[in-house]
Order: structure tokens, then sequence, then C-alpha cells
């Protein structure tokens, strides 16, 4: 039998192997979701802290008693350090996304234990080690540096897309097309970095997490990831995604 064959859909060999690597996921797979009945989703913003988006955001949050993760670029939340303490002041989680946003499977793993450590130091205390990588870039090797350091790598089930110039409704939707219980919702508060600066305007976001924390409040409670995990059991899957080096020339 042909291997293609052999791993058709439903086929034993295919099955099997699905089934190992769901084991194997368990110790290096990357939380991508958590599985439980509890109506709770958990957005998360990424790039921050932005000294005028980042506060919006917060505002909106505040509104419909909201709680979300902000995974922070170190030296952004360096630089704006009492925006950073509001977010873990008002109950948010901040949490890591490396020192400048290095697609780490591009660096050396010293230098990506570096970026780790100093991205940490620069967070308000007591954050959690929770660990985002950027772009979702991610190797086996820099999943192995973040566990040896103490962090979970968590990425996300649903995507806004909110890196472009796409309006706050097409967004919605997108975010509404695929929430469930126990999803984690990927945005942005800032971009570290795009191919066009008109792409920066975080407007067409903050109104959109407007309308979705209106349209879906009374179906769901939007937590911190750390809230969420303690509401049933991670989803981990193998999330290995590779630098794409002309891609990343462009960026500014």
């Amino acid at each position: 039998m042909s291997l293609p064959r052999a791993l058709a859909k439903g086929s034993p060999l295919r099955e099997w192997t699905k089934d190992r690597l769901a084991d194997s996921a368990v110790v290096l797979g990357t939380v991508t979701r958590v599985e439980t009945d509890e109506p709770a989703v958990a957005l998360t913003f990424d790039d921050g802290p932005d000294p005028a988006a980042t506060p919006r955001f917060l505002d909106v949050l505040a509104r419909h008693d909201a709680r979300a993760t902000f995974f922070m670029v170190g030296k952004a939340a360096r630089r704006h350090h009492e925006v950073a303490a509001r977010v873990a002041r008002e109950g948010h989680a901040p949490a890591n996304h490396t020192w400048d946003h290095s697609s780490f499977p591009l660096l050396r793993g010293s230098w990506r234990r570096r970026q780790l450590r100093w991205c940490q130091e620069a967070l308000p205390a007591g954050s959690p080690h929770l660990f985002r990588p950027p772009w979702g870039h991610q190797s086996l090797g820099s999943r192995l540096d973040a566990a040896r350091l103490g962090f979970r790598v968590v990425t996300w089930d649903v995507v806004a897309e909110d890196w472009r110039d796409d309006d706050a409704r097409t967004l919605l939707d997108r975010m509404e097309a695929g929430i469930r219980p126990g999803s984690i919702v990927v945005l942005h508060d800032a971009l570290y970095a795009t191919d066009d600066e008109a792409y920066r305007d975080r407007e067409p976001a903050i109104e959109a997490v407007a309308l979705l924390l209106e349209r879906l409040g009374g179906r769901f409670r939007f937590v911190t990831v750390p809230e969420l995990l303690r509401l049933g059991r991670p989803r981990r899957w193998h999330w290995y995604r590779r630098s794409n080096l002309e891609w990343l020339h462009k960026q500014v």
C-alpha cells in the first residue's frame, strides 16, 4: 500500500498517527484553546502597550466588565510602564511577547532566553509566565527554550486579522464566526511591525472589540488566559511556524 493511501482519511495508520501526535502534544504542544463547558473566552492583545491605543482598549473592557491578556513587547512595556501598570491594576494579565518582537526561530537559543528574561523583567511584578511568539513563529528549539525558563506558550484559535485595513464589522464577523467556549482570540493593541504604516490605526479594532462585547457579553464571560486555563483542560497541539525572511524584510 502506498503511503498516501495508508494515510487516507479514516485509515488505521492515519488514526494511529493522530493519536501519537496528540499524546506527544501533552508535553511539547502549545496551548491553542481550552476545552471547557463554561461560557468563557479569552481576548488577547499583542504588541503593546501603546500610550494612545491601549488605554482606549482598557476603557472598552472596563465598560463591559471584561478581562483580557496583553502580550507585551518588553521595550514598549519599559518605555510605557505607566500603561503596563494600569493593565495589571485593572485586573488584566500582562504577558511576555519578547523584548523586541524578534522572530524566534531566527535567533540562537541564548538570545531567545535573554529576550524572554528581559521582557519578563519589564512587565509589572507578578505577571504570569505566559509567552506568545511574535507572528506565531516557533521552532522546536524555541519551544524548548520557553519551557526551560518556565513559560507556558499560548497562541490562539480565533484570529481577528486586525493587522490590515479591514473595517470593524469585518473584524467582528471573523471573531463571531470562530468564538466558542474556551476560545483564545488574538487582536493587537499596537502593531510593533507592519508592512504599511496605514495599518497601525487601531480605531477599527477598538470599535470591533466594543461591538463584540455588546453582542456576546450576555452569552460569554471574557476572562484572562490564566482564568480560562483554570476552567478546563488546555488544548495543546504541535505549533511550529517558520520565519518568512522575504516578508520580514518588508516590515517597518
